[in-house]
């Protein structure tokens, strides 16, 4: 995982703060934001390998926000998992038709984060 620049955004501090010790214990690199708005230029800034999008979020939430980043062609093939503590059929199907990826429930583990972060950047890395 080492050198995988990974972004995190979600508007509550406690989640930044896990996903970003589980990800630099594995070697990652973690670039944080708060918000969606934050978001949109640090992608620019940075262009991440993958995103971990709050869906609920002031302002932009995490469907805008993975609207415009998959609209993008320079950033469309980033993948963007959702983040919710819902875990429910509707979000995930809402979360798809904003171009998600994939989705991962709040509370979420090392080992969930990771296992995704295996699936879609480490695979795409190896071909």
């Amino acid at each position: 995982m080492s050198g995988i620049k990974v972004m995190v955004i979600d508007d509550s501090s406690t989640i930044r703060k896990s996903a970003e010790i589980f990800l630099r214990e594995s070697g990652c690199n973690v670039i944080l934001a708060q918000n969606g708005f934050e978001a949109m230029s640090k992608i620019v800034e940075s262009n991440p390998d993958i995103i971990f999008l709050d869906i609920v979020m002031p302002r932009l939430d995490g469907y805008q926000a993975c609207m415009l980043i998959k609209k993008n062609p320079q950033y469309q093939s980033i993948p963007v998992i959702m983040l919710s503590s819902k875990d429910g059929l509707f979000d995930k199907a809402k979360g798809r038709m904003a171009g998600s990826d994939s989705y991962l429930t709040k509370p979420f583990t090392a080992e969930s984060l990771l296992s995704v972060i295996q699936n879609y950047v480490v695979k795409k890395l190896e071909n």
